[in-house]
């Protein structure tokens, strides 16, 4: 089923705008929310959660309408936050089965079928014995996952789930994601460019509370593929070639400082063309180059 979000605002009382008139179709699969921190990306994961109200707006999931129907809604979602907490001297059965009462699972046989399932799926079976509180972080995101599949649900959110992860857990998180968002909808918000890249076929980039481009991940890099210049500097020089050129990233590689450039023709100046990715999509819709290009 397909997620419809039409014209959500949200203002908070302090008086900033976390969400701006954001109209959003989301397909079933793995779709991607990309932002840097502040950008209304867990607003509006709460929002779509039935955990926080809006301004203004309307959101379906299906026929659903999901700020009007939320005992609906909350019987097909799963929901893993970016702060999710557990109880450190709870075992990973105890809690899940625990979780498992509350989404009304009560026959003891298929809970239990249910939840040695979910520890398997999530490789966590083999420490279901095992305190929470002595989890690693990738162990505590991965049972964050199963019990946001307690109950089957047609609709996933994720924020922020690889956050401070090491590179082995995110491999495994990844996989992990990528099994689950065949026959659902997976909403994955975060600020790391490579987990939209590596896992979603469709995505959106958000700032500010403004919905700056969207579409299928591929075609929005195909979209940028030639448009993109690099060259090493000196960091000495970096200021001057910020001001005549729309440079919109740098990073060193290998101790050097090297350069992208938005430009749709040679900008000269030593540059060679690039091979775009979806970093150079991200930043260069972020620093507002390729808002223009992308809704042409």
């Amino acid at each position: 089923m397909q997620l419809q979000i039409r014209n959500l605002s949200k203002t908070y009382s302090n008086g900033v705008v976390a969400l701006d008139n954001i109209s959003l179709t989301i397909p079933s699969g793995m779709f991607g929310l990309l932002g840097p921190n502040g950008a209304g990306k867990s607003t509006l994961m709460r929002t779509l959660a039935t955990l926080q109200e809006c301004d203004s707006g309307a959101v379906f999931f299906g026929e659903l309408d999901v700020l009007d129907e939320k005992d609906e809604i909350r019987r097909l979602l799963g929901y893993l936050p970016q702060d999710f907490g557990l109880y450190p001297k709870v075992t990973a059965y105890e809690l899940l089965d625990h979780f498992a009462v509350l989404k009304g699972l009560a026959n003891r046989a298929r809970r239990r079928e249910i939840v040695d399932g979910l520890l398997q799926q999530t490789n966590l079976f083999d420490v279901r014995h095992q305190r929470l509180g002595g989890f690693s972080g990738g162990m505590r995101q991965r049972f964050g996952i199963a019990q946001a599949l307690l109950g089957d649900p047609k609709l996933i959110i994720v924020d922020e789930p690889t956050a401070g992860l090491d590179p082995q857990e995110r491999v495994r998180f990844h996989n992990l994601l990528s099994d689950i968002g065949d026959e659902r909808t997976v909403l994955l918000s975060t600020h790391i460019v490579s987990d939209v890249a590596d896992l979603c076929a469709n995505m959106a980039i958000i700032n500010k509370g403004h919905l700056l481009l969207h579409g299928p991940t591929q075609q929005l890099i195909d979209d940028i593929s030639c448009k993109i210049w690099a060259r090493f500097v000196e960091k000495k020089d970096l200021a001057s070639f910020q001001q005549r050129h729309a440079v919109i990233s740098t990073r060193l590689l290998s101790g050097r400082t090297l350069i992208h450039v938005y430009s749709d023709a040679d900008p000269g100046d030593g540059f060679e063309e690039a091979i775009g990715d979806l970093e150079d999509v991200y930043f260069a819709t972020i620093a507002g180059r390729h808002r223009a290009a992308a809704a042409s």
